[in-house]
């Protein structure tokens, strides 16, 4: 079962002041989830997470993260600057980008990040507008699709990302006749595993081609990031991700393939977002509405706009009725928005304890991918973020949008 981290007493304070909906994030959890990360692969020296801004795009939250460690992973010109204006730079920035603009390699090259090439043609149009770097990495794409055992966990081959494997030795080689001296490597293969095989069969393909590119280019690697898609468990029946297992097996196969190779100083990278935010996040919304026709609804004064992916791709995220948590789940409701749009629903045939107008309901797991997916539809505004502090006390990190805000790029809207 799900426990929320925040309590009635806690929600009915905050509101006061803030009224919901809102996004409320964690830092205590955040805080001691980015300490397990960094323990579970403290064996490798240069080990670092790059958080990946777009899973949760706020200031507080990247400067909270730099203070244990992190970096961060940007894919656009408004996420270097957020990590430069939180005082990233340098190494502490990696730039994972496609389809990318001129400027954003210029900006990303201003702040000394680590550029990840995404495909073989980017280096000629990198190099014309801004020289190659001494330190790069590129996207490898397998192809094909990605099995775990019987279980196939994604298909790289439909994705539009990395370069191919002859494309990637060219692509080194080419590299280093232009003046790279330091190269890196990175891949993401599969979405929100729950699984700690994920990463090891992973990191276990990664090693084997470093392996490879050692023996075709004659370079030897300085960084593999082992990217993203460790997930958590949305639906509670699950068992979320053992951190320290993960670690332990790409240790293994580390020691495997790499340290017999020569390779044995190769610092992992990873490039986490949802699995660090997204359990340490709620989207916390007021039963404000109830309608009996052919189903049973409960309307909220959150929508799609808060929080996209169930209305986008019928995600599943958990629900807790605030101050119901021991009470029967015994009613079925469709919990939903304002928009209009049919599939501006929170959850469909939903059991749930008897809901009152006015209860809170805390939805699960929106620490990542949240409030960042939101969009302006119907007019809708955006909500506030706030941070429950380690002290218990709460911090605003962005306040709710106004009209104002919405109309701002509206030319002539006043004439």
């Amino acid at each position: 079962m799900k426990t929320p981290f925040v309590t009635k007493i806690q929600v009915e304070k905050i509101a006061e002041q803030y009224p919901t909906p809102f996004h409320l994030y964690d830092e205590r959890g955040i805080r001691e989830n980015a300490r397990r990360l960094k323990a579970a692969f403290s064996w490798n020296s240069g080990f670092k997470e790059y958080f990946a801004v777009k899973a949760t795009p706020n200031p507080t939250i990247l400067k909270l993260l730099r203070e244990e460690g992190c970096g961060t992973d940007c894919s656009s010109m408004t996420e270097l600057m957020m990590s430069e204006r939180c005082g990233f730079s340098g190494t502490e920035i990696m730039f994972s980008s496609n389809d990318t603009p001129a400027e954003e390699f210029v900006k990303a090259d201003a702040l000394g990040a680590t550029i990840n090439l995404d495909d073989i043609t980017h280096i000629d149009f990198l190099n014309k507008h801004v020289g190659i770097p001494k330190r790069i990495s590129c996207r490898f794409n397998p192809g094909g699709v990605f099995s775990l055992g019987t279980d196939i966990m994604d298909n790289p081959g439909d994705a539009k990302y990395g370069m191919t494997k002859p494309q990637l030795m060219e692509a080194y080689k080419k590299l280093k006749t232009l003046g790279a001296e330091e190269f890196g490597m990175h891949a993401f293969l599969a979405s929100n595993t729950v699984t700690n095989e994920y990463y090891p069969t992973l990191a276990k393909i990664l090693f084997t081609l470093a392996v490879e590119i050692k023996e075709q280019t004659g370079i030897c690697l300085s960084f593999i990031n082992l990217s993203g898609g460790i997930g958590v468990p949305y639906t509670p029946d699950k068992e979320p991700n053992d951190i320290v297992a993960i670690g332990e097996g790409v240790h293994r196969v580390f020691d495997e393939v790499l340290v017999p190779a020569g390779l044995g100083d190769i610092s992992i990278y990873t490039e986490l977002g949802r699995f660090m935010l997204a359990p340490y996040g709620h989207l916390v919304t007021k039963a404000v509405h109830e309608k009996r026709i052919y189903k049973h609804y409960i309307g909220v004064d959150a929508c799609a706009v808060n929080l996209m992916r169930p209305a986008m791709y019928g995600a599943y995220h958990h629900i807790t009725v605030l101050g119901k948590e021991d009470a029967p789940c015994d009613h079925r409701y469709d919990v939903s928005g304002s928009l209009c749009e049919n599939n501006d629903k929170f959850a469909v045939d939903r059991m749930l304890p008897e809901i009152e107008i006015g209860d809170y309901l805390v939805i699960h797991d929106t620490g990542a991918h949240g409030f960042a997916m939101g969009y302006n539809y119907n007019g809708k505004l955006k909500s506030a973020e706030l941070l429950l502090k380690e002290d218990g006390s709460v911090k605003q990190i962005r306040r709710a949008e106004t009209p104002e805000d919405y109309f701002a790029t509206l030319e002539g809207f006043w004439d």
